[in-house]
């Protein structure tokens, strides 16, 4: 992962990522990772956008601790024909996907308009 390096060379002016779904507090879920990349863009100040149709946004979750995390099979990682296995008496951890907290979200980009965090509810009224 060469984010913070890259980042760091001054290189980098703005970040955009998708989602998969958008809580009503501006808690985002979206591939695993994507919360590191925020954090990183909020330490090089950075601004931090989410380009996702208007559909993502859920008005039945309130934040993000309410949208289910998916797990992936330890298989991915233990499987003995793949190049990263590993010790498969281990424990394994495989989350699909993070959640990245309003508070790292710059703006929304969606089909029906830009929208800031703080904005959402105003949205779904």
């Amino acid at each position: 992962d060469m984010v913070a390096s890259l980042m760091s060379t001054g290189k980098v002016n703005k970040v955009i990522v998708g989602a998969d779904r958008i809580a009503m507090n501006g808690d985002t879920a979206n591939k695993i990772g994507t919360f590191n990349i925020a954090l990183m863009a909020r330490h090089f100040n950075i601004p931090f956008y989410v380009a996702a149709p208007y559909s993502t946004f859920d008005p039945d979750t309130e934040t993000g601790e309410r949208i289910p995390i998916e797990f992936r099979s330890s298989d991915e990682i233990t499987d003995k024909k793949s190049y990263a296995a590993v010790n498969c008496e281990i424990e394994i951890y495989n989350p699909a996907f993070d959640i990245t907290p309003s508070e790292f979200v710059t703006l929304f980009i969606t089909d029906k308009g830009n929208i800031a965090p703080e904005e959402i509810k105003g949205n779904f009224g």
